[in-house]
């Protein structure tokens, strides 16, 4: 996306570019680039069923240890 910001009559360098930045923030342009800096790849659903069953058993031993009062 092109974000172009014309110097008005009269306006000081910095003010412009105080301009130019907020139309870049309200546009969403850095916040997408960042998002998109690191790809990350899908988990297999093996993965995704093993990271869920442990911590489903996490889960479970923090319980017991409550109940128990160790923690």
């Amino acid at each position: 996306m092109k974000i172009e910001v014309k110097k008005r009559e009269n306006e000081s360098v910095s003010s412009l570019i105080y301009r130019f930045t907020k139309r870049v923030r309200n546009s969403g342009v850095l916040l997408e680039a960042k998002k998109r800096r690191f790809k990350s790849r899908e988990q297999s659903r093996i993965k995704r069923r093993s990271s869920a069953i442990f911590r489903a058993q996490k889960k479970k031993e923090v319980e017991r240890s409550r109940k128990l009062g160790l923690l």
